[in-house]
């Protein structure tokens, strides 16, 4: 009896799973005990449903991308490229007969134009867009502006990767003699934030932007959800990735090895608890898909000297 006292089913129990897969081995499921021939034959035991379905999208990409620059809180519009990559999004949601009731992003640009864009292609124009800073990009520090490649050659691809990927290492902080902080943090967006904006970060971890992200997680996208609503979270590489990694339970040392392409829709299926009952789903080419996580990838690579 699942979820009652403890049933023990022998093998005189099921002698046609016997017959099928030979002699039955036992496995535990919390308090039940069946045999492994049972579970597999009949297909009963542990039943996942999906309740509910969540799309990831980091945004489409932008002109900093295209330059391989850390763009982080800097704010910029979508290359031609990213719009192309927004808008093919939304066709193929489409395509596949998705329908959004809410969506969500950063306070960004290149996030809000994103989704915008999907909506538009979608026919979905109407539905309500809702913003926050908690959904931001990962704040790179003093790392803003430069592009990564030429920091791999300066100090090596495994230092980059280690800024870019890993989960609680957090590049040195910005001050007020780096050229983009004054536009930073002049910039009258955030001054809706919920924090004074003398306490916005000046630099963050993955771990960080999991820390800012997971309170409006958990006090605004979760209850749309639960409503049975279909929600878009389009935002950004590292705002994914953390939202990931908390879903997911990816480890620490995994969460480094987790890419996610710019314009890629992802689709989550999650229980009644909010936890996948399936792996994540790029939708797309997958073809194509994989060539654009290598090119991300490739991004932190010193280039060969020519």
């Amino acid at each position: 009896m699942i979820g009652g006292s403890a049933i023990r089913i022998g093998q005189a129990s099921c002698r046609s799973c016997e017959r099928f897969h030979g002699r039955a081995k036992y496995y535990q499921h919390r308090r039940c005990y069946l045999p492994t021939a049972f579970k597999s034959h009949i297909g009963i035991v542990v039943l996942l449903i999906s309740m509910y379905k969540l799309f990831l999208l980091r945004h489409g990409e932008g002109a900093w991308n295209r330059e391989n620059r850390f763009c982080s809180w800097v704010d910029q519009k979508l290359s031609e490229d990213g719009v192309k990559e927004a808008r093919d999004c939304g066709r193929l949601l489409k395509e596949l007969g998705y329908k959004f009731d809410i969506a969500f992003t950063s306070i960004l640009s290149r996030s809000i134009q994103t989704a915008w864009l999907v909506l538009e292609a979608m026919g979905q124009e109407w539905v309500p867009v809702v913003k926050s800073w908690r959904l931001n990009e990962r704040h790179y520090g003093a790392l803003i502006g430069l592009n990564r490649a030429e920091m791999a050659a300066q100090h090596g691809e495994e230092k980059v990767k280690l800024w870019r990927r890993s989960y609680d290492v957090t590049p040195p902080a910005i001050d007020e003699s780096h050229p983009y902080f004054s536009e930073i943090y002049t910039d009258r967006r955030y001054s809706t934030c919920d924090v004074e904006k003398e306490k916005l970060p000046r630099a963050e971890s993955l771990k960080e932007v999991l820390e800012r992200l997971l309170p409006y997680w958990e006090s605004t996208v979760i209850p749309e959800i639960r409503q049975g609503r279909t929600v878009l979270i389009a935002a950004h590489g590292n705002s994914c990735r953390a939202l990931l990694k908390h879903l997911e339970g990816i480890s620490d040392d995994d969460i480094a090895s987790v890419t996610l392409p710019t314009g890629i829709p992802v689709l989550l299926e999650l229980d009644a608890q909010l936890k996948p009952v399936k792996a994540r789903q790029l939708l797309g080419d997958q073809q194509k898909i994989q060539a654009a996580i290598k090119k991300v990838e490739d991004q932190g690579k010193a280039k060969a000297s020519t």
